[in-house]
């Protein structure tokens, strides 16, 4: 909260919204919290969240106690609203935060990577020329990355058209969570 890139929502006394522990297996990296779950410190507090505990395969109370799952946002406060959906994260703020939180978590064995920013962030030149094309070459990551598309309602359509993503992904996901948390 001291750090000067935050100043304006430190005074505002919004408080970051990341959980990071020494515990954690794998870390589930998005594009930043939502205006909902900054005001309820709430991480994946909507329905996007409860699509993706369903994906996971996990309850709402496990996903949020478990101190096995960390929680690295591209950036730890709510961009606020653009024309269509939110800004986009903070740039140079997951580039600042990321690598140090990391480092206090030595036993991450896969980084949930969701959406473009969190893909372009750590898969840089390794990812596909679409969004579609890295989440479908999900195996070329594993086990350090596994790219995810939001889980958004939104996506609705994007899901009907990639059936494989449920048959395919989703059971490695649903594998690696319980792995990491049992």
């Amino acid at each position: 909260m001291a750090d000067a890139m935050n100043c304006d929502y430190t005074e505002n006394g919004i408080p970051p919204l990341f959980k990071a522990s020494k515990e954690a297996r794998i870390a589930i990296v998005g594009q930043a919290p939502g205006r909902k779950a900054q005001e309820t410190r709430l991480f994946w507090n909507d329905l996007s969240g409860d699509r993706l505990r369903e994906w996971m395969g996990i309850s709402r109370e496990a996903f949020y106690t478990t101190d096995r799952i960390a929680q690295l946002p591209m950036d730890f406060y709510y961009p606020g609203k653009a024309k269509t959906g939110d800004l986009p994260p903070r740039k140079g703020f997951a580039e600042k935060w990321h690598p140090r939180l990391l480092e206090a978590m030595p036993d991450i064995g896969t980084i949930i990577l969701i959406g473009n920013y969190a893909q372009g962030y750590y898969l840089d030149k390794r990812r596909g020329k679409t969004l579609t094309g890295t989440v479908r070459a999900f195996r070329e990551y594993l086990p350090e990355y596994l790219p995810l598309v939001h889980p958004s309602p939104l996506n609705l359509g994007w899901l009907k058209r990639n059936p494989w993503f449920e048959n395919e992904v989703l059971p490695v996901l649903k594998t690696i969570v319980n792995d990491s948390i049992s």
